[in-house]
Formats: structure tokens, C-alpha cells, sequence
């Protein structure tokens, strides 16, 4: 059923105009304690895993330039112990496949490469937070 009393939009008028939508903001850059603080943290995160690295790097790269240059080294540096974890697993299993059992002794190269990590991302978090760049010993460096 159509309403009798509804009026057809004249096509020689115009449409009228929708809102339009409210455009993102640009964030505010961080002050330089607020860039030294986060790209800290960045390294620090490291104890975690490469994800607070990550999260930090995408949300502040754009934001403070020592964040950005800082998040990317704490992140390069997760993945390159993401690719240790990959080899030792694979190396573990091929030596116990092979041995018959005897690759299990190899999973302690996991915990080597575990408190590696940890011991360098703690010397890199002290030396961020007093404003210093920190490259790491040993790192793959994908993100540039």
C-alpha cells in the first residue's frame, strides 16, 4: 500500500544535504618525557612476548621519534627470538625423530633463548629510560 498523500521528490531539486562525517584527529605528539617513557617501555614489554613491542611501535611510531626508533628496535629484536623459538623447535624435533627421544635435552635451548630475551630487554629498558638509543647485540632488522 502507498500513502495517497505522500508528495514525489521533484528531480529537478537537489537532495538535501547528508552531515558529513566527522573526520579522524591527528593525535598529539608526545612530549619528550612521554617519547622517552614509552620507548622504554617498548624494550621492556619484551618480557612479555613481541606483542607490547608491537602495540606500542603501531600506536606511538607516528607520535615521538625516539618511540618510533626504539619500538622498532624492541621489535625487531622479538621477532628475531620468535625465529630462535621456530629453530630450536625444529631442531628438537628432527634430533628426537632421529634419536628416538634423546632431542628432549635440546628444549633447554628454548629457556637459553627465553632468558636471553629477558636479560636484553631489561638492559635495553635502562637504557632507554635515561633517553639513550639501544642496539641490540644480535637482531634481524625487518622493520626499517
Amino acid at each position: 500500500m502507498t500513502d495517497p498523500n505522500a508528495q514525489t521528490p521533484d528531480p529537478n531539486v537537489p537532495p538535501p544535504q547528508q552531515p558529513a562525517a566527522p573526520q579522524p584527529v591527528a593525535a598529539a605528539p608526545l612530549s619528550p618525557e612521554q617519547d622517552i617513557q614509552w620507548g622504554s617501555f617498548a624494550h621492556l614489554g619484551g618480557v612479555l612476548g613481541f606483542l607490547p613491542s608491537l602495540i606500542i611501535w603501531l600506536v606511538f611510531k607516528d607520535r615521538g621519534t625516539f618511540t618510533n626508533t626504539e619500538g622498532k628496535e624492541a621489535l625487531n629484536f622479538q621477532i628475531t627470538l620468535v625465529f630462535a623459538y621456530i629453530a630450536v623447535w625444529i631442531v628438537t624435533a628432527l634430533v628426537t625423530v632421529v634419536t628416538f627421544g634423546l632431542g628432549s635435552v635440546l628444549s633447554l635451548l628454548a629457556w637459553v633463548v627465553w632468558i636471553l630475551g629477558v636479560v636484553f630487554s631489561i638492559i635495553a629498558f635502562l637504557q632507554a629510560k635515561d633517553g639513550k638509543h639501544y642496539r641490540y647485540p644480535f637482531s634481524v632488522r625487518l622493520i626499517k
